[in-house]
């Protein structure tokens, strides 16, 4: 996000008329600093690389902060480089491929304005020149060092006649050019001595130091690759990307609003990949290890974008009226049951959850416990713990031949079947929904036929509301004596008195519980259950779908199709709204536009589309009970008063522009 000191505002004119951008090249244009890049190329096959390697960047790291004077540091650099013009040729191969982001994706905006941006740069013109002519820029708009070659074409100093390569060498050229003494009698594309205002974008220290002379109206900090403290302590603002910069300026550029505006928060120790994705694609990302609860969630979500949560996180319609900015949610699990779903729909705000990610844990755990569970291993170990050897084989038994009742024949009810059978069960399953059966699985007609004939039942259903406290003492009572009992599905679908009742009677003789009515907001809060310290009990802290590969893999997935809605508009995987499959964007702006599905706002907008003779690319439209989603490709020639216009059309939910 934007940092601005409060006196800024009036130094943000919204065109660059005789206004001069100048722009720093290492860590700004480019991710990297090109001297140290050019070090690591050259001393490549040197045996004292990585040291001689990391003393140059020592150097260069320490003048970006102001810590030493900048020539003297440029010397002790070039005293420990060992280049050649062909490793200079290879460093341009490299950072053509290192463009920073913002600058890669906001060229069509070099290209208009090249006439008003100058490159100064304290590194070298042989690499800077070819990069940023690449991007649009004027080579004769590069005021940068130069080197000396010798013969053989090795680098063996620099011009140190140049201002650049002195102390203070960017303000003693600012000096000059608004002076109009321009260096090498360099071909300006505009009169430096009328120019109004100066604006200096960088990274480093030597860059503030243009505005701390006078010699710039404003100094921007970039801290899209590199961050240095004493830089952005002295900033007038501190922007993350160029794309900050163009929109406070009202500039033309490749996004309607820049990313690092928009926060993303992370709950539950969702996995690494996800802040790693979500970051890389330029937003802001903060991430917290444990649940919140409502007020907690409230207080935090005023400004957040996007939120993403696991199943301890619940979403209810007080959170959504407390969130104006939510615009989606990512549930980094199966289940949705903790989100107010009709509420999201009423607020614009989509839901995406992980619906197959986790399957194969979930499937793989149920399977673990129901072997355990039939060989009685856990008594046994509890016992070998306590000094007891009982070597017998009573109440210890082959899950082969055994009949598997399965609860739910959706994802992990089906993997559960292939897999059951797959180690010789029989299995029988009930599903409200009919079901066609796999591979021998038998499809039951009510939920007392599976219970009359199964050795083990394992419920796979879903959270809804109607479904709470489904398995009681009718059902245990049900079951046959001595049967397994599994629940890695959710909490309140278990009356959990009703199921101690059973265990200590002997009805049920193993169970397996992975999910619970109340789970622990963290790792530090105690768990209380009457289930703890019943024999043959598996209990585990919610783990069924937490393993490495499931998590990384509901870390890939989520993200991807919340970046597809935040960056596209496409609502695939959307749990509840209409969902809809875009094109990728192009030369075009996009307007999505949620509605609650009353008729006639399709003629409405179609109306508004005549009133201002918008041409149309593109047009799409899915409904669902609730809620109309429509997207339109349209050309860049609109109004403000055209965009006001659809806000504030009847039954609005949700506006927003894409570009």
């Amino acid at each position: 996000m934007i940092k601005m000191r409060a006196v800024f505002f009036c130094l943000m004119p919204k065109t660059l008329h005789n206004t001069l951008i100048v722009i720093d090249f290492d860590s700004t244009i480019t991710q990297v600093e090109g001297l140290d890049e050019l070090a690591d190329i050259a001393m490549h096959q040197h045996p004292n690389r990585e040291a001689v390697v990391q003393q140059i960047r020592k150097i260069t790291e320490q003048g970006m902060n102001g810590e030493i004077l900048f020539a003297d540091g440029l010397r002790r650099r070039i005293a420990l480089l060992r280049a050649h013009r062909s490793h200079i040729e290879a460093l341009v191969q490299q950072l053509h491929g290192k463009i920073s982001a913002s600058f890669e994706r906001n060229q069509a905006f070099l290209h208009e304005y090249a006439d008003q941006i100058l490159v100064v740069s304290s590194g070298f013109k042989e690499f800077i020149v070819p990069v940023v002519t690449a991007l649009g820029l004027h080579a004769e708009h590069v005021f940068a060092n130069e080197f000396y070659f010798d013969h053989d074409g090795n680098v063996t100093g620099v011009d140190e006649q140049n201002v650049l390569a002195q102390d203070g060498g960017k303000v003693k050229l600012m000096r000059m050019l608004r002076a109009g003494d321009v260096p090498n009698q360099q071909a300006l594309k505009f009169d430096p001595r009328q120019i109004a205002d100066v604006f200096v974008i960088g990274d480093g220290y030597t860059d503030y130091q243009i505005r701390e002379s006078g010699q710039a109206s404003a100094f921007y900090a970039f801290t899209e690759n590199v961050e240095r403290a004493k830089v952005t302590a002295n900033a007038d603002a501190v922007i993350p990307s160029l794309d900050e910069f163009l929109y406070v300026h009202g500039l033309p550029r490749s996004q309607s609003y820049p990313r690092s505006r928009m926060k993303i928060l992370l709950l539950e120790n969702v996995h690494p990949v996800a802040t790693q994705l979500l970051r890389h694609e330029g937003y802001s990302v903060e991430m917290l290890k444990g649940a919140l609860n409502e007020d907690e969630l409230i207080e935090k979500v005023k400004d957040v974008s996007v939120l993403g949560i696991r199943s301890k996180t619940e979403i209810s319609r007080r959170v959504l009226e407390n969130a104006p900015k939510l615009i989606a949610i990512g549930a980094f699990c199966i289940g949705t049951n903790q989100i107010d779903l009709d509420a999201c729909s009423e607020y614009g705000v989509a839901v995406f959850n992980a619906p197959y990610s986790n399957t194969r844990s979930v499937v793989e755990l149920a399977i673990g416990e129901i072997i355990m569970l039939i060989r009685s291993v856990f008594p046994k170990s509890t016992g070998m713990h306590a000094g007891r050897w009982d070597k017998s084989a009573n109440h210890s038994y082959e899950v082969r031949g055994k009949k598997l009742g399965i609860i739910g024949y959706g994802h992990i009810g089906t993997q559960l079947s292939i897999i059951g059978e797959a180690l010789g069960m029989e299995v029988y399953f009930y599903d409200r929904v009919d079901k066609m059966p796999i591979g021998n699985a038998k499809k039951c007609r009510t939920l007392e036929d599976v219970l009359r004939i199964a050795d083990v039942v394992s419920l796979h259903i879903d959270g809804r509301p109607e479904n709470t406290n489904m398995f009681g003492a009718k059902q245990f009572e049900q079951m046959k004596d001595g049967a397994i009992f599994l629940n890695l599905a959710r909490g309140h679908l278990v009356e959990m008195s009703a199921l101690v009742a059973a265990i200590k009677r002997d009805k049920i003789r193993g169970v397996g519980i992975d999910v619970f009515p109340y789970e622990p907001k963290t790792n530090h809060e105690e768990f209380m259950s009457e289930l703890r310290e019943l024999p043959n009990v598996i209990l585990t802290p919610h783990i069924g779908g937490s393993t490495e590969e499931a998590q990384e893999g509901i870390g890939n997935y989520v993200p991807e199709r919340l970046l597809e809605y935040l960056n596209n508009g496409s609502t695939t995987g959307s749990v509840n709204l209409p969902a809809v499959q875009l094109p990728v964007l192009q030369n075009a702006h996009r307007l999505l536009h949620i509605h609650r599905n009353v008729p006639g706002i399709m003629a409405k907008l179609n109306a508004l589309f005549a009133k201002y003779q918008i041409n149309i690319s593109g047009q799409y439209l899915k409904t669902n009970e609730q809620v109309g989603y429509v997207i339109v490709d349209l050309d860049k020639n609109y109004t403000d008063a055209f965009v006001e216009e659809i806000k504030n059309i009847d039954h609005t939910i949700r506006f927003r522009m894409l570009y």
